[in-house]
């Protein structure tokens, strides 16, 4: 059996001595599609800089292909909440795209034509090639969303992250991006964050319900019902996709204390 991509056990981490992650275990496998939901303050991006190596557990472990999360940073890809390019700087979609090849160790390193080959095709993969020399400002929510996920894509990831990357997306435009998300994970491995359930339940593999502690589950028992439960759910509930699959067959990763 393949060991899993990312592994997380009994994780916690807090700010300022109160508590945003507790005693989390998670294994991601290799070719996942997961959807990571719960309410705002939950923890979801907390999670997902744990697994970046930005933050450090205060309790726990993370391996991540085998390494620490710090070591495997380079193999993953990552499309934060909030990605700000002034409008009135004048950087088109291919050098979005290139900044993905910078080397923090080599600050006045030039891209080569290899890096320029590669950018190239990696906006090719999303549909965005003839936008290759339009300005970032001129471009939909939609569209930009393809060119920074192809900045992460650029250095060949086998692990994507995603922070609500359709939050600037209309509902038709969500529908074809996480399609595209779809087709993406034939080849790479997905944690996407997303309030955008009834839509997201139609691609994903599995469901990680997130706040402060995690409840997994797989594609079996991912419905409508269930998913339309998470929309009133606040940080004091418990998991509301854990009430209505109660009595399903699921893997439970935690349970909440009795």
């Amino acid at each position: 059996m393949q060991a899993p991509l990312v592994t997380l056990e009994n994780v916690s981490f807090g700010y300022n001595g109160e508590p945003v992650i507790q005693d989390v275990s998670l294994d991601i496998s290799r070719g996942d599609f997961i959807a990571m939901i719960g309410p705002n303050g939950g923890g979801k991006t907390t999670l997902l800089k744990l697994i970046l190596g930005l933050l450090e557990p205060g309790r726990g472990n993370i391996r991540v292909m085998d390494r620490s999360a710090l070591a495997a940073a380079p193999n993953i890809g990552y499309v934060p909440q909030n990605i700000h390019i002034n409008s009135g700087f004048p950087i088109t979609a291919l050098d979005v795209v290139l900044m993905g090849k910078l080397d923090p160790s080599k600050r006045w390193r030039r891209y080569s034509a290899e890096d320029r080959r590669e950018a190239s095709e990696a906006l090719e993969r999303l549909d965005m090639g003839r936008y290759a020399n339009t300005k970032i400002s001129e471009l939909s929510g939609g569209q930009r969303q393809r060119v920074f996920i192809a900045r992460a894509l650029v250095t060949q990831p086998e692990l994507l992250l995603l922070d609500e990357p359709t939050a600037s997306i209309d509902t038709r435009g969500q529908a074809e991006f996480f399609k595209l998300l779809s087709e993406l994970n034939r080849e790479i491995t997905i944690l996407v964050v997303s309030h955008d359930l009834l839509v997201v339940s139609r691609y994903v593999k599995s469901v990680a319900c997130v706040n402060k502690r995690l409840h997994y589950h797989d594609q079996a028992e991912i419905t409508g019902e269930m998913l339309e439960t998470m929309y009133s759910c606040t940080v004091e509930e418990a998991c509301p996709v854990e009430l209505v699959a109660h009595g399903l067959p699921h893997r439970v990763l935690h349970e909440h204390d009795h």
